[in-house]
């Protein structure tokens, strides 16, 4: 294959202290999947964001089909045929589906906007990528993070391009999504377009990628064909270290009921859901995309107002009166949301202040804060869970994703909650911070706290799971014990909830 994109030298601080990347030299052959892979930090973002002319270098040489290539903007790298889909989500929420997909070149007729042919694009582009059953006039604001994701994937695949840049494209797409999401690689490739694939999943990056290039603290570590390296040598070389000591642990003994959810519904989206949490387990939810695994969690958290249903504490028979997020926290419940950025975080904050905010009345005194008293409450849960910062004065936005999922982890352990609920824990999270985060979790299970764990990743709820739950079109379609893992089996389950619609669409009786 001839090289499409050659990177020589590339390097890039923002500031003195802080060096993204030092004399990276990467390329890119036409019709390939080159994959990214390294910690969060190590430089694969930033990579990407001056590719596609986000960022600019401080030093180093792009060639782009031979050519110089510099771009001063992201239009400037769109008009060289280079587009990035971002991690971090970049819709606006007022917008439609087929109008944030077509954002720049709307359909017109008669000098107005034709919504008929625009809403006829995005259906069949949708349908491509597994956006089913969804209006293309519905308002992206409306939409769970993971069909947001695909929105922006349908964007970015939406027109030829020779570079397509994805950035953590399958992190909250369930197993379903990801293989279509695959299949549209696949015809890009065919159609000649070469593809930049950034994931901490090491699965599907072996399965997809035809290079791995492994970057370390800035640095290329090194560069495989895929098919001669094996998953444990690139966590070796992505970390510096073995990590089969901190995989997940076995389940441990079952404690006493923590947690009763009765008939919960709401809309068509919540529907009838029961089940029980005991202290010391983890609960798996697991389900396709828009099944109502987030869903469900926000209702029993009071972030959505239920319709029906009750919730009980313990054997206790009154019900709790849950009509907000802050009478779920008197309860002693947490939710650390899908979206910890703008639902979990004060991103401009200290980690102190992020740590510290839903107890504060613990360390106010005659109207005053102890600030003293505050910083030392943080400094020990920041060290104990191994929050990694230049000081907890840092901003919370500075912070690698995973760092930021420890501090939402360490503001609830502070609170001194004791039930938890984490709606996809590890998303966008490499793969040493993702053993850390599962390890927290099964030390919270130790000391009797009850855990629920919501994942678009079906291996992931299979290893560190007591049980799992499984959603299908709202409702809870059964609940698999931990001896009966298997993961054909739950996704047999997570559809079943959908065979009717799929008789019905076919014509079936």
């Amino acid at each position: 294959m001839n090289t499409l994109l050659r990177i020589s030298d590339l390097s890039k601080s923002f500031s003195a202290t802080i060096k993204a990347l030092s004399g990276v030299d990467f390329d890119l052959k036409a019709g390939e999947v080159h994959a990214l892979v390294g910690e969060n930090g190590a430089g694969k973002s930033t990579l990407s964001r001056i590719i596609a002319g986000i960022e600019m270098p401080d030093a180093g040489e792009m060639l782009l089909r031979g050519r110089s290539y510099s771009p001063a903007s992201r239009a400037e790298a769109d008009r060289s045929g280079v587009r990035m889909v971002m991690q971090e989500l970049n819709l606006i929420g007022t917008l439609t589906i087929a109008e944030s997909i077509f954002f720049d070149r709307l359909p017109h007729r008669y000098g107005m906007i034709d919504y008929r042919r625009l809403n006829r694009q995005a259906h069949e582009l949708m349908a491509g990528i597994g956006l089913y059953g969804l209006d293309p006039a519905r308002q992206v604001r409306f939409l769970g993070v993971g069909q947001q994701q695909m929105v922006e994937i349908a964007a970015g695949i939406s027109r030829r391009c020779e570079v397509l840049i994805l950035d953590e494209p399958t992190a909250a797409l369930t197993e379903l999504e990801i293989d279509l999401l695959f299949r549209q690689i696949e015809i890009l490739k065919t159609a000649g377009a070469s593809i930049i694939y950034i994931s901490h999943r090491m699965e599907e990056i072996k399965h997809i990628a035809d290079r791995i290039t492994v970057l370390r603290d800035g640095r290329v570590v090194a560069t495989h064909p895929a098919a001669e390296v094996s998953i444990d040598a690139i966590i070796k070389e992505m970390v510096g270290r073995e990590l089969s000591h901190v995989r997940p642990q076995a389940a441990g003994p079952k404690g006493e009921l923590a947690l009763r959810v009765r008939g919960l519904s709401r809309g068509d989206k919540v529907r009838q859901v029961s089940f029980d949490l005991y202290r010391g387990e983890i609960l798996g939810f697991a389900g396709l995309m828009g099944s109502g695994r987030s869903e469900t969690m926000r209702a029993l958290f009071g972030a959505d107002r239920a319709e029906g249903g009750r919730v009980y504490l313990g054997d206790s028979e009154l019900p709790l009166r849950i009509n907000g997020p802050r009478a779920a926290v008197r309860a002693g419940m947490a939710l650390l949301t899908e979206n910890r950025k703008e639902q979990g975080l004060l991103l401009p904050l200290p980690i102190r202040a992020n740590i510290t905010l839903a107890r504060l009345k613990d360390l106010v005194r005659c109207g005053w804060l102890n600030a003293a008293k505050e910083r030392a409450a943080a400094r020990q849960l920041a060290k104990s869970l191994g929050v990694r910062g230049s000081s907890i004065e840092q901003s919370t936005g500075e912070l690698s994703g995973g760092n930021q999922q420890k501090v939402v982890i360490a503001k609830w352990i502070f609170r001194d909650s004791e039930i938890f609920i984490f709606d996809e824990p590890t998303r966008g999270i490499d793969i040493g911070a993702k053993f850390e985060i599962y390890r927290m979790l099964r030390e919270l299970a130790e000391k009797g706290k009850a855990i629920i764990v919501v994942s678009s990743e079906l291996q992931e709820l299979i290893g560190i799971c007591d049980r799992i739950a499984v959603m299908s079109a709202g409702r809870l379609a059964g609940i698999v014990e931990r001896d009966r893992f298997d993961q054909d089996s739950i996704m047999a389950i997570a559809l079943s909830g959908y065979a009717g619609s799929a008789r019905k669409a076919n014509g079936e009786k």
